[in-house]
């Protein structure tokens, strides 16, 4: 049996989660090139006073061809920045390419999910372009803000969006459950960043 293809973050569709489990081996120079790029987004821009780097960092998916790095990102485990940064450029890719249904998901899963409305961040209703906004303002934390707390929003918007997406009468219920591993993967991950053990 072959290995499945990689999938690029901004592929449309339940596609978007398949590549958490393609289990791609890279070359040790690419994970550790990898991993510095991701260190330098987000340890170098917190640490800088340059108002910009906020919209630059968000950006990045859309203008400066962060495919080519995120590539390497996707194989990097779920508890490394690399491997954090992978999982919230999907989960952004996500919402840009679906916004209506991803607000019918969240819509049909912010009732039944155990977590607070102001750490998942979404407008009342959640529309497309409130959910836009939320995902925008979520990473922009990474460049402005506390990358724990970055971490532990979107985890909240991933739960709510894969309760949501196994409440609904078409469920897709191994696209819910790979939505919600990403969602427990950000969790550990913010829980790892909280106690300063985030590599």
């Amino acid at each position: 049996m072959t290995e499945r293809p990689y999938h690029r973050p901004l592929t449309p569709g339940d596609r978007f989660f398949e590549g958490i489990e393609s289990g791609r081996a890279d070359p040790l120079r690419v994970a550790e090139a990898a991993d510095r790029a991701a260190y330098l987004l987000v340890r170098g821009a917190h640490d800088s006073d340059d108002g910009e780097i906020a919209d630059r960092v968000l950006h990045l998916a859309d203008t400066e061809g962060i495919e080519t790095i995120a590539e390497a990102w996707a194989g990097r485990p779920a508890d490394t920045i690399a491997g954090c940064l992978w999982r919230l450029y999907l989960l952004r890719s996500w919402v840009y390419a679906d916004p209506l249904g991803v607000a019918r998901e969240f819509e049909a899963g912010r009732a039944r999910a155990a977590v607070d409305s102001v750490v998942s961040g979404v407008a009342d209703p959640p529309g497309p372009d409130e959910l836009r906004d939320m995902v925008d303002q979520v990473l922009r934390g990474i460049a402005a803000g506390d990358f724990a707390d970055v971490l532990l929003r979107a985890a909240a918007f991933a739960r709510v969006v894969a309760t949501g997406r196994a409440e609904l009468p078409d469920s897709d219920t191994l696209a819910a459950a790979r939505i919600q591993s990403v969602a427990d993967q950000l969790d550990r991950a913010a829980r790892l960043e909280l106690a300063g053990r985030l590599p």
